[in-house]
C-alpha cells in the first residue's frame, strides 16, 4: 500500500516533467530505528518516500547494480512503469542513455571506464569511475566507437527530451528553499492550503496573483494531512527568524480544490491536481 502511494506521486512527476522532487520533513512523524528487516515506510517515511521515489526514477538496467535488494522496494518492482525517455530498451536508439560504471578499460593507451547503457555492447568513455557510478552518456553511432559524458540536463538541453527527475531530502520546511542546488533559489514559489486563493487566479492576466511566464524555476509546495501551517510550527530556525504565517513563505498561496467534498485531500491526489492546475503556466513559461 505504502509503495502504491509513492508509485503515484512518482507517475505524476513523470507525466507533468517534474525536474526535482523534495522531500522534506514536517516535524510531525517521529523517526524511529527501522523495524527488524530493515524497512521503513513507518520508522522513517521520509526516508522511505525518497528510497522509492529514487528507485523508480532510475532507468530499469541500472536498479541492480545501484540499488541493493532492501525491504522498502520488495514491492516496487510491480508498480506502474514511468516509461520515461531515458528508460530505454536495449533495441531502441536514442543518442544519450544513462549508464553505470563496470570496469576498467583503456582508449588509446588512456585510463577509461566501461559502462553498461542497457546496449548489447558496453560503452567506454575517457574518465576514471569509482565502481557503480552512474553517469549521463552521449552513445556513439558506431557500437565500437566511444561514448562521451554529459551533464545530465544536455539529453534536455540540446535535444528537448525530459529526462526524469532528481530527488531530495530536506530536513525541515525552511531547508526546502535555503538548500536548493539552483543559482539564485527559486524564482516563484507556490504553497497550497485551503485558505488560499483559486488556482484560477494565477492564470489571470491581471490578477495579483497572476504568474508573469518569465520565472526560471518554479517550486510547488504540499503539505502532509495537518498542511504546511504544522510544518512551519516545527520549524525553529523559521520561528526564530521571526515567521508566524507559512504564506509568506511563499510567492503565492493557493487552494487547489475549492469547496471540497472531503474534509482532506491526500498528498498523491494533491500532486495531480497541482501539477494539471499548473499546466497552463508552465506551457506559458515553455512558449518563450
Amino acid at each position: 500500500m505504502k509503495n502504491a502511494l509513492v508509485g503515484q506521486i512518482a507517475r505524476a512527476c513523470a507525466v507533468f516533467c517534474v525536474d526535482e522532487v523534495i522531500v522534506f520533513d514536517d516535524g510531525q512523524a517521529p523517526i524511529r530505528a527501522p523495524e527488524r528487516d530493515g524497512y521503513t515506510a513507518y520508522s522513517d517515511p521520509n526516508f522511505f518516500l525518497y528510497h522509492v521515489l529514487s528507485y523508480l526514477e532510475t532507468p530499469p538496467h541500472l536498479r541492480k547494480a545501484l540499488f541493493p535488494m532492501h525491504p522498502d522496494l520488495r514491492t516496487a518492482g510491480a508498480l506502474p512503469s514511468l516509461d520515461m525517455p531515458h528508460h530505454l530498451r536495449s533495441n531502441e536508439w536514442c543518442p544519450f542513455r544513462e549508464g553505470v560504471s563496470v570496469g576498467a578499460t583503456q582508449i588509446n593507451g588512456q585510463a577509461a571506464t566501461l559502462l553498461d547503457c542497457g546496449l548489447a555492447k558496453q560503452v567506454a568513455v575517457r574518465l576514471e569511475l569509482e565502481p557503480q557510478t552512474r553517469l549521463t552518456v552521449r552513445v556513439p553511432e558506431d557500437e565500437n566507437g566511444e561514448g562521451e559524458a554529459v551533464a545530465p540536463d544536455t539529453p534536455r538541453e540540446e535535444a528537448g527530451y525530459y529526462w526524469g527527475y532528481s530527488v531530495r531530502q530536506a530536513s525541515s520546511l525552511g531547508a526546502v528553499f535555503t538548500e536548493c542546488p539552483f543559482d539564485g533559489g527559486y524564482d516563484m514559489s507556490v504553497g497550497t492550503s485551503e485558505r488560499g486563493t483559486t488556482l484560477s487566479t494565477l492564470l489571470e492576466n491581471g490578477n495579483p496573483s497572476y504568474i508573469e511566464p518569465s520565472w526560471k524555476h518554479l517550486v510547488l509546495v504540499f503539505g502532509g494531512v495537518s498542511g504546511l501551517e504544522a510544518a512551519l510550527s516545527a520549524d525553529r530556525e523559521l520561528k526564530n527568524a521571526g515567521v508566524t504565517e507559512v504564506k509568506d513563505l511563499f510567492d503565492r498561496w493557493v487552494n487547489l480544490v475549492p469547496g471540497q467534498g472531503s474534509r482532506t485531500i491526500r498528498t498523491e491526489e494533491a500532486v495531480w491536481i497541482g501539477l494539471t492546475g499548473l499546466r497552463s503556466v508552465v506551457e506559458a513559461r515553455s512558449a518563450l
